[in-house]
């Protein structure tokens, strides 16, 4: 499995383009943490990549992702990243084992707090974007409400990053791929 087969998976299942870009978000982080770790990069942004491409054809708690997980598997992904997949919801109830899997968790919510905040800013660039206005916006729960500060909390936790370190990190990753998010 390599990338431009993960992007036809996205593409075939995905049409709606705040969920590409999320996705693409999420890949960014993972790549990021991957040369972090000194793992393999392409098969973790593959997860990343992959993490919610069932989202739109399965978007209750009952079907997402285990429903996905049966058709990345029919699509010849690794069984190790069908897993981070399942292991990045917790009603799942597969535990994060791995790095990948714990960082897969880690980065998903964030991306989305992280998109927020760069869109109400004046320059809605991430080029500028700093911790201490993610900081500041984390403490009005109104603010990006879908995005949980609970699991946010909890990957940063499990990863075993100080929150505010994985919130810069990420924005690093993410200012990556500005471009293809829309930025």
């Amino acid at each position: 499995m390599n990338r431009q087969q993960a992007l036809e998976i996205v593409y075939e299942y995905v049409k709606n383009i705040n969920l590409i870009r999320h996705m693409l978000a999420v890949e960014a982080a993972m790549r990021f943490y991957a040369e972090k770790f000194n793992e393999d990069a392409e098969k973790w942004g593959i997860a990343g990549l992959l993490h919610d491409f069932d989202y739109e054809i399965h978007p209750t708690l009952e079907s997402h992702p285990q429903d996905g997980a049966e058709i990345l598997r029919q699509k010849g992904v690794p069984e190790e990243i069908v897993r981070a997949v399942l292991s990045h919801a917790d009603h799942t109830g597969v535990p994060r084992l791995s790095l990948m899997e714990k960082t897969l968790y880690a980065c998903d919510e964030i991306t989305g707090l992280i998109i927020a905040v760069a869109l109400v800013r004046p320059s809605r660039s991430l080029d500028d974007l700093e911790v201490s206005s993610v900081k500041k916006k984390w403490k009005d729960k109104a603010f990006a409400a879908g995005a949980n500060r609970e699991e946010i909390e909890k990957g940063a936790q499990e990863l075993g990053t100080d929150l505010w370190e994985h919130v810069g990190n990420v924005i690093i990753a993410m200012r990556r791929v500005a471009k293809e998010l829309g930025f």
